[in-house]
């Protein structure tokens, strides 16, 4: 990483060669400039440095230059050097937002410390903005995948590898565990991500509807077709297919669907002309396809076309210590949705909702979060209305508060992409405890970079 520059902004050539040997000598990066246009040449609002100004100079004094520095960016930290026993100028400085001032002569150490404290500083700020926007993106609806768990990162090891290619890929999953969103997220972040995105749940439309509703039918090919359709392949050409429930597609049907895989053509109802398709197709299924096939109830040659990649996406109960991040994010999407405000949970409500097994998953835990946003604490209460269950003594309080507070630096280590110090003022820590903590847990910074 480079080090943070000094800006130093003084008229006099003796002095200029000074401070060069001075900040040298105490390995800092110095830039000296004679006057202050030149000075601000070096200076933007991404400058992550400290400005060193004299006050005293012709055409454009410190005071103008602290004043064109704040116009860039108010947090960049400047240092006014001032003529011996000048104070109403100091004062006038600090009046007009310096950072500090020194007086001529100075003490060499006196302006090294003031000069790495003001770059400390300047640094924290330019840190805190970064996670401040890291963490409005993570706020916001989105194609994304949450959680740090164990489970959650072999899910990842195992799509990254792909997502740049049209490789087809099968999810296998129970009911809720985030299926779709996954299927979504290998698509925004592959190269078809600005062509379309196209679902179809292969057990939600009647066997005699769904021939068309996949390839498309022109018009006079059954009764009711009064004109063409494009069906979705056609409708997804160069974009992503989503095919959910992959498994409960007629076997006759089963047929048509691997001769478009490998033929990359398709051919509408009641047409005899073959069109050319260019799509990815993501399959997802509950069932375990392969013993369906090897049980003759699903055709081995389809499964395995689609099965070039498969990934198995874990139950919620197996993730845990996600439960609480993907209920906040849940919570800041439900409260845009109604325009309503979001409390954050406590950390007894969150060990709460570990505690549970979620047999509706993913879903389950988002339809909570709305509930919550809407009613408040009182959707996560366990009564008889139907809101949460109410969850037995499966785990110690003990195990509830470490699964809790290993979720949430996890959190913040991947808001922070890794960094410590990020970390450190999010959770409001000191480096030692949060060293210990993450040792604790088996957390190592590194995994969270970028």
């Amino acid at each position: 990483m480079t080090r943070p520059a000094v800006v130093f902004i003084d008229d006099d050539p003796d002095i200029r060669q000074v401070m060069a040997q001075t900040l040298a000598l105490a390995d800092m990066k110095v830039v000296c400039h004679a006057d202050g246009e030149s000075g601000l040449a070096d200076i933007d609002s991404d400058f992550d440095g400290v400005v060193l100004c004299d006050y005293n100079m012709p055409d454009m004094d410190g005071l103008a230059v602290l004043e064109a520095v704040r116009q860039r960016d108010e947090a960049i930290p400047v240092i006014i050097l001032t003529g011996q026993g000048d104070i109403s100028t100091a004062v006038n400085a600090m009046q007009q937002g310096a950072y500090d001032f020194i007086e001529k002569p100075f003490d060499h150490d006196e302006l090294i410390e003031l000069l790495r404290h003001a770059q400390e500083k300047r640094q924290l700020a330019l840190e805190n903005r970064r996670l401040k926007a890291q963490l409005r993106h993570l706020a916001s609806p989105g194609p994304r995948l949450l959680g740090d768990s164990t489970a959650m990162r072999r899910v990842l090891a195992t799509i990254e590898p792909v997502m740049a290619t049209s490789a087809n890929v099968l999810l296998k999953g129970e009911t809720g565990a985030g299926k779709d969103a996954i299927a979504r997220f290998i698509h925004e972040n592959s190269p078809r991500s600005q062509e379309k995105f196209v679902a179809i749940n292969c057990g939600a439309v009647p066997e005699n509807l769904i021939e068309s509703e996949l390839f498309g039918h022109e018009a006079g090919a059954f009764t009711g077709a009064d004109k063409a359709r494009i069906g979705k392949f056609e409708y997804a050409h160069q974009g992503t297919l989503f095919l959910d429930e992959v498994e409960s597609m007629p076997q006759a049907l089963q047929v048509k669907l691997l001769r478009v895989l490998e033929e990359r053509k398709v051919e509408r109802l009641g047409s005899n002309r073959p069109l050319d398709v260019d799509v990815r197709v993501i399959a997802a299924t509950k069932a375990d396809l392969k013993t369906l096939s090897n049980d003759g109830q699903f055709r081995a040659d389809l499964y395995y076309r689609l099965n070039v990649v498969q990934v198995d996406i874990p139950p919620l109960r197996d993730r845990k210590e996600d439960i609480p991040v993907l209920f906040h994010h849940f919570a800041l999407v439900a409260a845009a949705r109604h325009d309503r405000e979001s409390i954050p949970i406590g950390a007894a409500q969150a060990a709460r909702l570990m505690q549970y097994d979620w047999p509706g998953n993913v879903r389950e835990l988002r339809n909570l979060a709305e509930r919550y946003v809407l009613m408040g604490p009182v959707a996560l209460a366990g009564n008889d209305e139907g809101l949460m269950p109410n969850v037995p003594g499966q785990q110690s309080l003990a195990e509830m508060v470490d699964g809790f507070e290993r979720s949430v630096i996890a959190s913040a280590l991947n808001a922070c992409q890794g960094s410590i110090k990020g970390t450190m003022e999010l959770l409001g820590l000191a480096r030692k405890t949060l060293y210990d903590k993450m040792k604790k847990h088996g957390l190592d910074k590194a995994e969270f970079r970028e």
